[in-house]
C-alpha cells in the first residue's frame, strides 16, 4: 500500500512540472492580445482555467461520496451482524 501511494506521488510529481510551464505562454498570449485590443482570447482561456480548476474538486468529491457510501454500508452490516450475535447469544 505505501508503495503504491509512493509511486503515485512520484507519477505526480513527473507530469506536473510540464504544466506550470504553460502558465508563462498564456500569459503572454493574453498580454498581447489585450495590447492589441482583442479581449475574446482572455476569456476563452479564463474559462479554461475555471474548468481545469473544478476538475480536481470533483474528483475529490466523488472520492469523498465513496468513501461515505461505503462506510455507511459497512456500519448497516455490522449493525445487522451484532444484533444477529446478541440474538443468539440471548435467545
Amino acid at each position: 500500500m505505501k508503495k503504491s501511494i509512493v509511486l503515485f506521488v512520484i507519477l505526480l510529481l513527473v507530469s506536473a512540472s510540464p504544466s506550470w510551464a504553460q502558465c508563462a505562454m498564456c500569459r503572454a498570449t493574453v498580454g498581447s492580445n489585450l495590447s492589441e485590443g482583442r479581449g475574446v482570447i482572455g476569456t476563452g482561456i479564463n474559462f479554461g482555467i475555471l474548468y481545469l480548476l473544478s476538475t480536481p474538486y470533483l474528483l475529490v468529491a466523488g472520492l469523498i461520496y465513496m468513501w461515505y457510501r461505503t462506510g455507511k454500508k459497512e456500519l448497516k452490516e455490522r449493525l445487522a451482524l451484532k444484533q444477529r450475535m446478541d440474538e443468539i447469544y440471548q435467545g
